[in-house]
């Protein structure tokens, strides 16, 4: 029998390590990492937790509580909610909201939750910042005065949007018998709605014999103007919309309107596994700095893996409940859950998949700060490279490489 050198002892030594790391490897799908991350690799009696602890809470983030294995390094947390968002309650109704100063990752755009009773007023007022809305319960009319004095007047019901430029003055009412409840976002982060430019405020502080000249009126006037601001009051419901409207049509009619239906629209995305319905400044013409899509899951299905390239995506999560997983360099990756009334944040390029959890349907509001809605999916960039690139990449068959989805289809059954 030949005698073995130290070359070929090293040479064999060497050939099986390799064949003993790509063993490892392939018995370690779904755990990447070294060390090995996860519930599934750790021995049971340390995975107990005596607390203190608050189960209530707990229970709502079993991938905060016990991450799936796959996610790895430290991301800036992209869960907040507006469920323990203080209210700020008046006569006329509430507010919430999550700013970039409770949600550090949000530094685009900020959220707002407003409720208004049958009646209630949110009085008169202009922003720095645009602001966007969805509407998600109730009905509410909105006015607003363009800036060539063109003023519109329209009543809103679920699932509709407004879009009110910077600087535009507007106001909303709740209308009977429900109210109204909707979500504003605005194209700032720090944009507080606390911190807005109310008509009664600027009354209130300016010389009544400024007033006076101002408005050609005698100075008595305004003896009784508000000193403090209104923001939310109870006010008197207003008649047909037909009577508002014909009220301030010698202003003329702006460009394009300031509200859109996007709940009733033609979804852009539509299979079994759920449909996807859009607005951005190509449909919803004013909307020059926020395009917006809501999304329905089916129970089990996945908003397929996918990126923007031109925004972050800010949502406002409507009804069922679901888990995001953002992908970003590093590599980092991390899982949460999120039910109705949370907010999600992803930065722009960062990948992410959303799945339903629940045994209902998965709808949540998707906001971008940009004109024009951009995306591109992981399906169609793997089904539009050349296969045997990707299977070279992927160490895969040609054939499963073929059965990627060509078509874009935005969501996937479970």
């Amino acid at each position: 029998m030949e005698r073995l050198s130290r070359r070929k002892v090293l040479a064999l030594g060497a050939a099986g390590a390799a064949i003993a790391t790509t063993a490892a490897n392939a018995a370690s799908f779904g755990n990447p990492d070294r060390p090995a991350e996860g519930a599934v690799n750790a021995n049971p009696a340390g995975l107990t937790d005596t607390g203190p602890k608050n189960p209530t809470l707990a229970n709502q983030f079993p991938s905060f509580e016990s991450p799936p294995p796959t996610d790895v390094g430290e991301m800036q947390l992209f869960w907040s909610s507006f469920n323990n968002a203080p209210k700020r309650i008046q006569n006329g109704g509430w507010a919430r909201q999550v700013t970039k100063s409770d949600f550090a990752i949000s530094d685009a755009v900020s959220g707002v939750n407003m409720r208004l009773g049958p009646g209630g007023v949110r009085e008169m007022h202009w922003h720095r910042a645009a602001e966007w809305a969805v509407m998600t319960n109730g009905r509410c009319r909105v006015t607003v005065l363009d800036a060539k004095g063109r003023a519109y007047v329209q009543d809103v019901g679920a699932g509709d949007l407004w879009y009110f430029p910077a600087g535009f003055p507007h106001s909303l009412q709740g209308l009977g018998p429900e109210g109204c409840e909707f979500v504003i976002v605005f194209d700032e982060g720090d944009q507080s709605e606390y911190g807005t430019l109310l008509l009664t405020d600027w009354l209130a502080h300016t010389p009544p014999e400024l007033l006076a000249k101002n408005f050609g009126m005698p100075a008595d006037a305004f003896k009784s103007i508000p000193l403090n601001d209104l923001w939310i009051f109870q006010g008197r419901e207003p008649g047909p919309l037909s009577a508002d409207q014909a009220s301030v049509a010698s202003a003329g009619l702006p460009e394009h309107p300031f509200t859109f239906r996007l709940g009733a629209s033609k979804p852009i995305k539509e299979n079994a596994s759920g449909m996807l319905q859009m607005a951005d400044s190509s449909t919803f013409k004013v909307s020059k700095t926020i395009a917006a899509a809501i999304e329905t899951i089916q129970p089990g299905a996945v908003r397929e893996m996918h990126w923007h390239p031109n925004a972050d995506e800010w949502q406002y999560w409507l009804q069922g409940q679901g888990r995001m997983t953002v992908f970003d360099a590093g590599p980092r990756s991390q899982t949460a859950d999120f039910h109705a009334g949370d907010i999600g944040y992803v930065k722009k390029s960062q990948g992410h998949i959303i799945e339903n959890t629940g045994k209902s349907d998965l709808k949540f509001v998707a906001v971008f700060k940009v004109a024009e809605y951009q995306e591109v999916g992981l399906t169609s960039w793997l089904s539009h490279t050349p296969p045997s690139l990707v299977a070279q990449h992927l160490n895969m068959e040609l054939g499963d490489i073929e059965r990627i989805p060509r078509d874009q289809p935005g969501i996937m059954p479970g």
